[in-house]
């Protein structure tokens, strides 16, 4: 019985996490005005207790009319005042944290998801999906021709075309230096190709202006299937392989790299196929 009062208490007087400023001072008046009424009848109880053994030096009914009148509205006032300090500084905390986690989930020059989230989210993705990864054909030289902050626009440039042609039905990221990658859900792979093959030509297309004048760039791609079971590394090291190949095949181009589910099957059962 005890253990149950004191958790009743804890959850009465317990302030929780706040979504907003309103929500601390909505969150501390509900929470001033159960501290006033609590020391009120704390009050009452008391008095009439010193009451009944003779220790109230004044009347009962002043002592209950003293306390009616100060006993809420000074419960309430310093309630309210601690509540709002507390609630104000974890609202403050509970912001900071999420920017920070934020913050180590995204790519700060482009805006991007960056390898740890990509890697995440794929993984936690448990249906059938498919990875592109996709790199900036001869970036080296787009530095040291153009400069370094030319370099950075066309990254911020790929991120911005990846995100306007994949949308929200897929997640883009930055997963190295010129390196970007992109996975999709539940959508056919033809269709992911498809728009893999839209955003290659997009960037070929796209004009990057400095004050050295315009350039242009590409991009080369490796795409891979996987299966519901796969994780990051396995379906990476496909995608990657099939890059490579569009790198020595002559560069802005996408090749694929398909794996059945008989080769799976064959692979985790220790086969070995043609």
């Amino acid at each position: 019985m005890v253990g149950m009062t004191r958790n009743w208490i804890i959850r009465q007087l317990s302030l929780g996490e706040f979504d907003s400023h309103r929500d601390v001072w909505r969150k501390s008046t509900v929470m001033a005005v159960k501290i006033g009424l609590l020391a009120y009848v704390i009050d009452v109880v008391s008095h009439i207790m010193l009451d009944a053994f003779g220790l109230l030096p004044y009347s009962l009914v002043s002592s209950l009319i003293i306390a009616t009148v100060l006993t809420p509205a000074l419960g309430f006032s310093l309630a309210l005042t601690s509540y709002m300090v507390i609630g104000f500084a974890i609202h403050d905390l509970g912001v900071s944290r999420n920017e920070l986690e934020r913050l180590s989930r995204t790519d700060t020059l482009t805006g991007l998801s960056n390898r740890r989230a990509f890697l995440e989210q794929f993984d936690r993705c448990d249906r059938d999906k498919a990875m592109l990864v996709l790199d900036i054909d001869h970036f080296k030289t787009v530095n040291d021709t153009y400069g370094h902050l030319a370099g950075d626009e066309a990254i911020v440039r790929v991120a911005a075309m990846l995100l306007k042609v994949f949308s929200d039905r897929c997640v883009c990221a930055r997963i190295g230096g010129e390196e970007f990658a992109v996975f999709c859900q539940d959508m056919a792979f033809a269709e992911f190709a498809a728009l893999g093959e839209l955003s290659r030509r997009k960037i070929a297309a796209m004009r990057i202006a400095t004050k050295d004048g315009e350039f242009s760039i590409t991009v080369s791609g490796g795409m891979a299937r996987a299966l519901p079971h796969e994780e990051f590394g396995a379906v990476f090291s496909r995608a990657d392989k099939a890059l490579y190949a569009a790198k020595s095949g002559g560069r802005d181009r996408i090749r694929f790299h398909y794996e059945t589910r008989d080769q799976a099957g064959d692979k985790a059962s220790g086969r070995q196929t043609a």
